[in-house]
């Protein structure tokens, strides 16, 4: 049976939850890993969510990253290689009780680093956006409970426009965590 896919109120354990995963991952990744970031939704204070923390570990070599997936597999996760987005590493936790994504990008991947931090940072910042992307999420979640697929192409024309203004906002405000390709 395919998992069921839950929206659940903002949780604030989710932050410690993060942080106590990342050092796990940061010890495993050693030298590799140049910065480690908490981005989707379970990183935006408020925000309904898929109960299941996102991690954006930056690394120098993603052979290295390759070389030490065996590690990762230790800490419970399984590999599932580039899952649809050239020149990631994207593991998962928890099997059908799902509790972490980790999605692996080279330093020098700016635009998907900058298109998921700004993402972030843009529902930090605007609570309207926020409340409508978790509207559309518990509706998706009711109208497709068990249908991945269906769930992920329903929020696909949102999630474009979001991350458009996302990366305009981020631009106008002058700040890039992670040295933007604005593109």
């Amino acid at each position: 049976m395919a998992r069921k896919i839950e929206i659940v109120d903002y949780q604030p354990e989710w932050e410690a939850q993060y942080r106590e995963e990342a050092k796990r991952i940061k010890s495993v990744l050693g030298w590799n890993c140049t910065a480690i970031y908490h981005i989707g939704s379970t990183s935006v204070q408020a925000l309904r969510a898929k109960p299941v923390i996102d991690i954006l570990p930056v690394v120098k070599s993603l052979s290295a990253v390759d070389a030490c997936q065996a590690e990762l597999e230790t800490l419970g996760y399984e590999s599932m290689g580039e899952f649809g987005i050239p020149g990631r590493r994207f593991f998962r936790k928890g099997g059908d009780n799902r509790t972490h994504h980790i999605h692996i990008f080279d330093q020098k991947n700016t635009a998907d680093i900058s298109r998921h931090l700004a993402v972030r940072d843009y529902l930090r910042s605007h609570p309207r956006d926020a409340e409508a992307y978790a509207t559309l999420k518990t509706e998706l979640a009711g109208r497709f409970p068990y249908d991945n697929d269906g769930y992920c192409d329903g929020k696909a024309d949102f999630m474009r426009e979001l991350e458009k203004k996302a990366l305009i906002w981020t631009k106008q405000q002058g700040h890039c965590p992670w040295g933007c390709a604005w593109g």
